[in-house]
Protein backbone atom coordinates (compact mmCIF):
# COMPACT_ATOMS: atom_id res chain seq x y z
CA UNK A 1 0.00 0.00 0.00
CA UNK A 2 2.78 2.62 0.79
CA UNK A 3 5.02 1.56 -2.01
CA UNK A 4 2.03 2.25 -4.46
CA UNK A 5 1.18 5.24 -2.69
CA UNK A 6 5.03 6.76 -3.08
CA UNK A 7 4.85 5.49 -6.71
CA UNK A 8 1.57 7.33 -7.98
CA UNK A 9 3.32 10.55 -5.93
CA UNK A 10 6.21 9.93 -7.77
CA UNK A 11 4.24 10.23 -11.18
CA UNK A 12 3.23 13.25 -10.03
CA UNK A 13 5.82 15.04 -9.15
CA UNK A 14 7.43 13.42 -12.74
CA UNK A 15 4.16 14.95 -14.66
CA UNK A 16 4.32 18.42 -12.91
CA UNK A 17 8.01 18.69 -13.70
CA UNK A 18 8.59 17.26 -16.77
CA UNK A 19 10.57 19.75 -17.89
CA UNK A 20 13.30 19.59 -15.00
CA UNK A 21 13.36 15.63 -15.40
CA UNK A 22 13.80 16.30 -19.06
CA UNK A 23 16.92 17.92 -18.72
CA UNK A 24 17.75 15.48 -15.59
CA UNK A 25 17.71 12.86 -18.50
CA UNK A 26 19.77 14.71 -21.04
CA UNK A 27 22.61 15.46 -18.30
CA UNK A 28 22.89 11.49 -17.51
CA UNK A 29 22.75 10.41 -21.16
CA UNK A 30 25.50 12.88 -21.81
CA UNK A 31 27.68 12.02 -18.81
CA UNK A 32 27.18 7.92 -19.77
CA UNK A 33 28.47 9.28 -23.78
CA UNK A 34 31.75 10.95 -22.27
CA UNK A 35 32.14 7.88 -19.41
CA UNK A 36 31.89 5.63 -22.49
CA UNK A 37 34.16 7.22 -24.95
CA UNK A 38 36.63 7.54 -22.01
CA UNK A 39 36.48 3.75 -21.60
CA UNK A 40 36.58 3.69 -26.06
CA UNK A 41 40.17 5.68 -25.48
CA UNK A 42 41.76 3.48 -22.68
CA UNK A 43 40.87 -0.19 -24.74
CA UNK A 44 42.32 1.70 -28.36
CA UNK A 45 45.51 3.25 -26.50
CA UNK A 46 46.15 -0.02 -24.58
CA UNK A 47 45.43 -2.38 -27.65
CA UNK A 48 47.24 0.18 -30.66
CA UNK A 49 50.55 1.56 -28.67
CA UNK A 50 51.07 -2.43 -28.18
CA UNK A 51 50.79 -2.25 -24.22
CA UNK A 52 49.89 -5.34 -22.96
CA UNK A 53 48.25 -6.52 -19.99
CA UNK A 54 51.16 -8.76 -18.73
CA UNK A 55 52.98 -6.10 -19.34
CA UNK A 56 51.73 -3.72 -17.20
CA UNK A 57 51.20 -6.34 -14.49
CA UNK A 58 54.96 -7.16 -14.20
CA UNK A 59 55.44 -3.51 -14.74
CA UNK A 60 53.62 -2.58 -11.72
CA UNK A 61 54.98 -5.59 -9.72
CA UNK A 62 58.87 -4.02 -10.40
CA UNK A 63 57.58 -0.71 -9.47
CA UNK A 64 56.84 -2.18 -5.68
CA UNK A 65 59.56 -3.99 -5.40
CA UNK A 66 61.79 -0.55 -6.08
CA UNK A 67 59.48 0.98 -3.67
CA UNK A 68 60.09 -1.66 -1.08
CA UNK A 69 63.61 -1.60 -1.36
CA UNK A 70 63.56 2.43 -0.90
CA UNK A 71 62.66 1.83 2.70
CA UNK A 72 65.55 -0.21 3.40
CA UNK A 73 68.96 1.96 4.14
CA UNK A 74 72.01 0.04 4.29
CA UNK A 75 75.36 2.08 6.10
CA UNK A 76 73.87 5.43 6.61
CA UNK A 77 76.33 6.27 9.02
CA UNK A 78 78.97 6.07 5.78
CA UNK A 79 76.75 8.62 3.52
CA UNK A 80 78.21 11.46 1.83
CA UNK A 81 75.77 13.83 3.32
CA UNK A 82 77.85 17.02 2.63
CA UNK A 83 77.49 16.18 -0.89
CA UNK A 84 74.34 15.59 -0.57
CA UNK A 85 73.08 18.71 1.07
CA UNK A 86 75.57 20.72 -1.27
CA UNK A 87 73.81 19.59 -4.28
CA UNK A 88 70.55 20.06 -2.49
CA UNK A 89 71.68 23.95 -1.92
CA UNK A 90 73.00 24.51 -5.64
CA UNK A 91 69.32 23.00 -6.93
CA UNK A 92 67.89 25.83 -4.25
CA UNK A 93 70.19 28.92 -5.44
CA UNK A 94 69.50 27.27 -9.58
CA UNK A 95 65.65 27.84 -8.60
CA UNK A 96 66.03 30.88 -7.12
CA UNK A 97 68.39 32.92 -9.39
CA UNK A 98 66.47 31.77 -12.69
CA UNK A 99 62.49 32.18 -10.90
CA UNK A 100 63.56 35.73 -9.60
CA UNK A 101 65.56 36.78 -12.85
CA UNK A 102 62.63 35.12 -15.20
CA UNK A 103 60.05 37.45 -12.91
CA UNK A 104 61.64 40.34 -13.58
CA UNK A 105 62.07 39.96 -17.18
CA UNK A 106 58.48 38.51 -16.98
CA UNK A 107 56.67 41.60 -15.70
CA UNK A 108 57.50 44.43 -18.22
CA UNK A 109 56.57 42.18 -20.83
CA UNK A 110 53.53 41.08 -19.53
CA UNK A 111 52.41 44.46 -19.86
CA UNK A 112 53.09 44.13 -23.73
CA UNK A 113 51.64 40.95 -23.99
CA UNK A 114 48.32 42.45 -22.56
CA UNK A 115 45.51 43.30 -24.85
CA UNK A 116 44.22 46.12 -22.50
CA UNK A 117 47.42 47.48 -22.41
CA UNK A 118 47.82 47.64 -25.97
CA UNK A 119 44.78 48.53 -26.94
CA UNK A 120 45.07 50.88 -30.12
CA UNK A 121 45.84 49.88 -33.47
CA UNK A 122 49.42 50.67 -33.63
CA UNK A 123 50.25 48.91 -30.77
CA UNK A 124 48.04 45.70 -31.23
CA UNK A 125 50.64 44.43 -33.19
CA UNK A 126 53.10 44.49 -30.54
CA UNK A 127 50.68 42.48 -28.09
CA UNK A 128 50.28 40.16 -30.92
CA UNK A 129 54.16 39.46 -31.46
CA UNK A 130 54.74 39.37 -27.76
CA UNK A 131 52.84 36.02 -27.37
CA UNK A 132 54.09 34.64 -29.86
CA UNK A 133 57.28 34.91 -28.18
CA UNK A 134 55.82 34.03 -24.92
CA UNK A 135 54.52 30.85 -27.11
CA UNK A 136 57.85 29.98 -28.06
CA UNK A 137 59.45 29.78 -24.92
CA UNK A 138 57.30 28.27 -23.09
CA UNK A 139 56.47 25.81 -25.77
CA UNK A 140 60.26 23.91 -25.21
CA UNK A 141 60.41 21.88 -22.12
CA UNK A 142 63.19 22.90 -19.34
CA UNK A 143 65.13 19.87 -20.22
CA UNK A 144 65.25 20.87 -23.84
CA UNK A 145 66.45 24.12 -22.67
CA UNK A 146 68.80 22.65 -20.46
CA UNK A 147 70.13 20.17 -22.95
CA UNK A 148 70.84 23.03 -25.50
CA UNK A 149 72.74 25.49 -22.44
CA UNK A 150 74.83 22.48 -21.01
CA UNK A 151 76.05 22.33 -25.04
CA UNK A 152 75.88 26.23 -25.35
CA UNK A 153 77.63 27.58 -21.65
CA UNK A 154 78.87 23.88 -20.29
CA UNK A 155 77.97 21.60 -17.65
CA UNK A 156 76.80 23.26 -14.54
CA UNK A 157 74.60 25.21 -12.59
CA UNK A 158 74.83 28.31 -15.26
CA UNK A 159 72.96 26.11 -17.84
CA UNK A 160 70.14 25.21 -15.09
CA UNK A 161 69.41 28.64 -13.98
CA UNK A 162 68.99 29.94 -17.82
CA UNK A 163 66.98 26.75 -18.35
CA UNK A 164 64.50 27.97 -16.07
CA UNK A 165 64.78 31.35 -16.87
CA UNK A 166 63.61 30.71 -20.69
CA UNK A 167 60.75 28.13 -19.74
CA UNK A 168 59.80 30.34 -16.85
CA UNK A 169 59.63 34.06 -18.89
CA UNK A 170 57.07 32.30 -21.28
CA UNK A 171 55.22 30.85 -18.96
CA UNK A 172 54.81 33.65 -16.28
CA UNK A 173 54.99 36.22 -18.78
CA UNK A 174 51.18 34.66 -20.21
CA UNK A 175 49.89 34.38 -16.64
CA UNK A 176 50.73 37.95 -15.76
CA UNK A 177 49.38 39.31 -18.97
CA UNK A 178 46.03 37.07 -18.25
CA UNK A 179 45.87 38.67 -15.29
CA UNK A 180 46.91 42.62 -15.84
CA UNK A 181 43.46 41.56 -18.33
CA UNK A 182 41.44 40.69 -15.96
CA UNK A 183 41.56 43.75 -13.59
CA UNK A 184 38.11 46.27 -13.19
CA UNK A 185 38.72 48.62 -15.86
CA UNK A 186 36.54 51.26 -13.71
CA UNK A 187 40.23 52.42 -12.02
CA UNK A 188 41.70 53.37 -15.26
CA UNK A 189 38.92 55.38 -16.83
CA UNK A 190 38.92 57.52 -13.46
CA UNK A 191 42.69 57.30 -13.60
CA UNK A 192 42.14 58.85 -17.18
CA UNK A 193 39.40 61.30 -16.50
CA UNK A 194 41.95 62.74 -14.11
CA UNK A 195 44.48 63.16 -16.31
CA UNK A 196 47.06 60.44 -15.38
CA UNK A 197 49.80 59.43 -17.80
CA UNK A 198 50.06 56.11 -19.44
CA UNK A 199 52.45 54.66 -16.92
CA UNK A 200 50.21 55.96 -14.12
CA UNK A 201 47.78 54.26 -15.33
CA UNK A 202 49.28 50.69 -15.75
CA UNK A 203 50.56 51.37 -12.36
CA UNK A 204 47.90 52.22 -9.91
CA UNK A 205 45.03 50.92 -12.72
CA UNK A 206 46.08 47.63 -13.38
CA UNK A 207 49.13 46.38 -11.82
CA UNK A 208 47.74 47.15 -8.29
CA UNK A 209 44.66 44.94 -8.92
CA UNK A 210 46.98 42.37 -10.79
CA UNK A 211 49.56 42.00 -7.80
CA UNK A 212 47.82 39.24 -6.18
CA UNK A 213 47.63 36.96 -8.83
CA UNK A 214 51.37 38.27 -9.69
CA UNK A 215 52.82 37.46 -6.06
CA UNK A 216 50.64 34.01 -6.10
CA UNK A 217 51.79 33.10 -9.19
CA UNK A 218 55.45 34.30 -8.62
CA UNK A 219 55.86 32.53 -5.25
CA UNK A 220 54.08 28.42 -6.87
CA UNK A 221 56.56 29.00 -9.57
CA UNK A 222 59.55 28.98 -6.97
CA UNK A 223 58.12 25.86 -5.37
CA UNK A 224 57.29 23.90 -8.81
CA UNK A 225 60.99 24.98 -10.27
CA UNK A 226 61.87 23.55 -7.28
CA UNK A 227 60.43 20.06 -8.27
CA UNK A 228 60.64 20.25 -11.84
CA UNK A 229 64.98 21.34 -11.33
CA UNK A 230 66.13 17.83 -10.38
CA UNK A 231 65.08 16.65 -14.06
CA UNK A 232 68.25 19.35 -14.68
CA UNK A 233 70.62 17.41 -13.63
CA UNK A 234 69.73 14.62 -15.69
CA UNK A 235 71.07 16.68 -18.43
CA UNK A 236 73.95 17.92 -16.78
CA UNK A 237 72.92 21.25 -15.39
CA UNK A 238 73.90 20.79 -11.87
CA UNK A 239 71.95 20.05 -8.36
CA UNK A 240 70.32 17.64 -6.89
CA UNK A 241 69.33 15.76 -9.91
CA UNK A 242 72.57 14.65 -10.86
CA UNK A 243 72.99 12.61 -7.15
CA UNK A 244 69.27 11.31 -8.81
CA UNK A 245 71.10 10.15 -11.83
CA UNK A 246 74.17 8.47 -9.96
CA UNK A 247 72.32 6.52 -7.51
CA UNK A 248 69.43 4.84 -9.85
CA UNK A 249 72.11 4.01 -12.13
CA UNK A 250 74.06 2.41 -9.24
CA UNK A 251 70.26 1.43 -7.96
CA UNK A 252 71.36 2.63 -4.53
CA UNK A 253 66.86 3.32 -3.94
CA UNK A 254 67.57 3.90 -0.19
CA UNK A 255 69.86 7.33 -1.27
CA UNK A 256 67.06 8.09 -3.87
CA UNK A 257 64.28 8.28 -1.48
CA UNK A 258 66.01 10.18 1.37
CA UNK A 259 67.04 13.07 -1.07
CA UNK A 260 63.10 12.31 -2.05
CA UNK A 261 62.24 13.46 1.86
CA UNK A 262 64.50 16.10 1.80
CA UNK A 263 62.91 17.55 -1.00
CA UNK A 264 59.85 17.21 -0.18
CA UNK A 265 60.41 18.85 3.28
CA UNK A 266 61.76 21.84 1.49
CA UNK A 267 58.70 22.27 -0.49
CA UNK A 268 56.20 21.94 2.30
CA UNK A 269 58.76 24.61 3.94
CA UNK A 270 58.26 27.14 0.76
CA UNK A 271 54.63 26.28 0.72
CA UNK A 272 54.36 27.40 4.67
CA UNK A 273 56.42 30.72 3.70
CA UNK A 274 54.40 31.47 0.93
CA UNK A 275 51.03 31.29 2.53
CA UNK A 276 52.60 33.54 5.20
CA UNK A 277 53.84 36.34 2.13
CA UNK A 278 50.63 35.76 0.46
CA UNK A 279 48.63 36.70 3.78
CA UNK A 280 50.92 39.79 4.87
CA UNK A 281 50.80 41.06 1.37
CA UNK A 282 47.10 40.13 -0.40
CA UNK A 283 45.11 40.38 2.44
CA UNK A 284 47.01 43.01 4.73
CA UNK A 285 46.66 43.93 8.11
CA UNK A 286 43.94 45.80 9.96
CA UNK A 287 44.72 49.65 10.28
CA UNK A 288 42.94 51.39 13.46
CA UNK A 289 41.49 53.92 11.13
CA UNK A 290 39.97 55.58 14.43
CA UNK A 291 40.76 55.33 18.26
CA UNK A 292 38.72 56.39 21.01
CA UNK A 293 40.26 58.22 23.28
CA UNK A 294 41.02 57.15 27.18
Amino acid sequence: MIVSINSERQNSIRQQHSALFAVQRRYLTKTGLIAGAILLYYIFFFANFGISWQQLTIGLGQLGHYFLRMFVWHDVANWPFAYYFGQIGITIGIVFAGTLTATLIALPLSFFAARNVMNTPVLRPVSLIVRRLLDLLRGIDMAIWGLIFVRAVGMGPLAGVLAIIMQDVGLLGKLYAEGHEAVERSPGRGLNALGATAVQKQRFGIFTQSFPAFLALSLYQIESNTRSAAVLGFVGAGGVGLVYAENMRLWNWDVVMFITLIMVVIVMTMDYLSAKLRKRYIQGQPVPLFEAKK
